[in-house]
């Protein structure tokens, strides 16, 4: 059981340090999110996570709302 919360952190906090790197990159904000929405799905495709297509966006607007600015 502990080794999941490990694995479980490692996944997390490589998903928020890419997420980071996408949204601090010079790109259009509409093509960003568009990115780390594709990259979510694909990530939970690989691990078999269920969740719809506007929960994956809402996770990425909140994601979005908390990461630091330009």
């Amino acid at each position: 059981m502990k080794s999941l919360g490990y694995l479980g952190a490692f996944f997390g906090g490589a998903i928020a340090g890419a997420v980071i790197g996408l949204l601090l990159a010079p790109e259009k904000g509409e093509d960003t999110r568009t990115k780390i929405t594709d990259t979510v799905e694909d990530f939970m495709k690989k691990h078999n996570i269920k969740l719809s297509r506007k929960e994956v966006s809402d996770l990425v607007d909140d994601i979005a709302d908390v990461a630091p600015e330009e």
